[in-house]
């Protein structure tokens, strides 16, 4: 069975049209298991009910930022392993150390490319199907 069959995705954004973005390119490679949320509180409360095997979120939120909700994802033994791959439209020097101290698995800068997120997941988890 290939990936994109059994992994389960979280997309954590406030502009419903970029989490529209990510589902479609998500969906476009038969990836079907996906859920989203508005913001890290909301994120974090489904992870710990129901925890994703990647998280795609978004840096700048209302009510806990990218970094914090990676923060509490790696604090909690459920949670800990998940991938995390942060977007951002402004990636400081600062932002990326505190992921890589956090062991954010890969980021990408807005505005981004389907295939740049394809990419962004395979670098994660590897080949999504045979023919990847």
């Amino acid at each position: 069975m290939s990936l994109v069959k059994v992994l389960k995705v979280l997309v954590v954004d406030d502009m419903s049209i970029s989490r529209g973005l990510i589902t479609q390119t998500l969906a476009s490679v038969g990836i079907a298991n996906i859920r989203y949320a508005e913001d890290g509180k909301e994120a974090l409360q489904m992870m710990r009910e129901d925890p994703a095997h990647l998280v795609i979120s978004d840096y700048n939120m209302p009510k806990m930022s990218g970094i914090d909700l990676l923060y509490a994802l790696r604090q909690n033994p459920k949670t800990q392993k998940v991938g995390f791959i942060l977007i951002t439209g402004k990636a400081t020097r600062t932002i990326l150390e505190e992921g890589v101290a956090l062991k954010m698995n890969n980021y990408l800068l807005k505005p981004f490319e389907p295939a740049q997120l394809i990419k962004a997941i395979q670098d994660v988890f590897g080949p999504l199907s045979k023919s990847a």
